[in-house]
């Protein structure tokens, strides 16, 4: 089952810095219009090459792109890897935008 997170959950966790690891999975191109400094840049079609990378990182990790669908899709993959502790942000960074910095930026 696929774990899901909305932004101002995820927004409070960073506020409370929790440990975790943002996994952006978007292509480069999309950063230059969008970010969060924080995120880790692994592009989605990289995930299945970066696995022992993840296991690395600080858990949990929390998966993001433009609207949510590559993220889940990522999530879904790493879940079936093993990984217990995955999450897919709602909405992606277009949803963070709206609800929690807008000067993240749109496209």
């Amino acid at each position: 089952m696929l774990s899901e997170l909305n932004v101002r959950d995820y927004a409070d966790w960073r506020n409370q810095e929790k440990p975790h690891t943002l996994v952006d999975v978007r292509e480069a191109w999309e950063l230059e219009q969008a970010r969060l400094a924080s995120a880790v840049h692994i592009p989605m079609q990289e995930i299945p090459l970066q696995v022992e990378r993840l296991k690395e990182l600080p858990q949990p990790l929390v998966m993001l792109c433009h609207a949510g669908i590559r993220s889940a899709q990522c999530a879904a993959y790493l879940s079936n890897q093993g990984f217990t502790e995955v999450y897919n942000l709602q909405g992606g960074i277009h949803v963070w935008a709206e609800q929690i910095d807008p000067d993240v930026g749109f496209y």
